[in-house]
């Protein structure tokens, strides 16, 4: 067999010596790869210093300190956030702005301020207090978002995994989850581009989640839309209408939404929003009273005042997607030119958000990002997209190539690229290094 016909098979399918050249190539390469000295982080879905910048002009606002009402942004009240923000987010999000609460810079921890709410005191339709329960769980799409997780083991809530596919979760899983199973209380969801998958809920799954039947009369989706305006293409996914659905489907506080402009103006000092029901709402601020007198409306008049209208925001995030764009076309060139021939590894192209999700042979995730760290490519950690950073097949890792500069970033993904070769390569001879 020629080399051009060897390098053209699967690597499972290859002889045992031609999988032992392999190997040898591998290891030829990762030594290069080390002697190298990287140190290069595709750890955490971080906005680049040029997406920063693309916001720098607001550390030069507010100009004024009235909204168009006359009222002083710099003074207490307003619990709801500032109204111009809240219509121009309610147009983006597709809620009414009754329906929506303009907060802090953070969604995280209004996220984790509801959860205790309901553990505190139960939510709007809660017979009691979700700490009277025997047990709380939560269903979790895999792969998910790691800070979720975290957030449901802090208080020890359980958690039962269902896959996300393209279209969202296995939703029929999820229906069989949910009927008969009274502790099953909530459910997170990243439902555009989601985190790390990149999939996307359609309409139709979202009917479902809104209508099905639950055995909890409280039952919750955490609707995380962290990425609805992070298109990486000019071909928008427009994000299902949860609150709408709900409310049709005579469940009109199942969902909250949360969503933040941290990815879109400063990560440090964006804006967070919650919606839902009117009484979702106001539920959320009768709790909320007790811990703020009010959020940062200086913040808030500044991005009004840098957007100017929903249509500015749109404008924005297409100069944020000029700058993506490429890092995620890197990210799919350098494991297509390394791996697609080889069948040891598939991984997602995304329409947007901030991640790419590998998966690699089962039992190699842990080796591949091993080997990432020994050659000064930081991962996260393999497992970090399941409940308590373990998966069950050791297969998947999370990508997030939005933080070093374009340049690293093809670097950093040949050398990727390398690992997987190599772990996988390791497993089929059984000879690990």
């Amino acid at each position: 067999m020629s080399t051009e016909a060897v390098s053209c098979t699967p690597l499972a399918d290859r002889s045992p010596d031609a999988l032992r050249a392999f190997l040898d190539e591998q290891r030829t390469a990762y030594a290069t790869l080390q002697e190298r000295g990287l140190r290069l982080d595709l750890t955490r879905g971080k906005p680049s210093a040029e997406q920063l910048d693309l916001a720098e002009r607001m550390l030069s606002l507010p100009e004024g300190h009235t909204d168009r009402d006359g009222v002083d942004v710099r003074n207490y009240g307003g619990l709801e956030g500032l109204l111009e923000l809240r219509e121009m987010f309610a147009e983006l999000l597709g809620v009414d702005v009754e329906q929506l609460v303009a907060g802090g810079n953070a969604s995280l921890t209004m996220m984790h301020d509801v959860l205790v709410y309901h553990l505190m005191f139960g939510g709007v339709d809660s017979p009691r207090s979700w700490k009277d329960e025997e047990k709380v769980t939560f269903v979790c799409p895999v792969p998910g978002y790691d800070r979720h997780y975290a957030m449901l083991e802090s208080y020890g809530i359980e958690m039962v995994t269902v896959p996300m596919l393209e279209d969202g979760p296995d939703v029929a899983a999820v229906e069989a989850l949910v009927e008969d199973d009274p502790s099953v209380k909530g459910m997170w969801i990243v439902p555009t581009y989601a985190n790390p998958a990149g999939s996307v809920v359609t309409q139709e799954v979202a009917a479902r989640l809104a209508a099905m039947p639950t055995a909890a009369p409280d039952f919750r989706l955490f609707w995380d839309n962290a990425y609805a305006l992070h298109h990486l293409t000019t071909d928008e996914a427009k994000s299902a209408d949860i609150v709408s659905l709900a409310s049709s489907a005579g469940n009109p506080h199942r969902p909250v939404v949360f969503a933040s402009t941290s990815k879109i103006t400063l990560a440090g000092a964006g804006v967070a929003f919650l919606a839902g029901s009117r009484e979702t709402v106001r539920w959320y601020l009768s709790h909320l009273k007790f811990a703020s007198i009010g959020p940062d409306k200086v913040n808030h008049l500044r991005h009004v005042q840098f957007f100017g209208s929903p249509d500015g925001v749109r404008e924005h995030m297409a100069k944020h997607r000029d700058v993506l764009a490429p890092k995620f076309a890197a990210v799919d060139a350098a494991l297509t030119a390394e791996l697609e021939g080889l069948r040891i590894a598939e991984w997602t192209r995304p329409r947007g958000g901030y991640f790419v999700n590998l998966d690699v042979p089962d039992g190699c995730a842990s080796r591949v990002v091993t080997l990432a760290k020994d050659a000064g490519i930081a991962l996260t950690p393999a497992g970090a997209s399941f409940p308590h950073g373990t998966d069950p097949r050791d297969r998947n890792i999370r990508l997030a190539p939005s933080f070093p500069v374009l340049a690293e970033v093809e670097t950093a993904m040949a050398g990727v690229a390398t690992c997987v070769a190599l772990a996988a390569a390791e497993q089929l001879v059984g000879d690990v290094g």
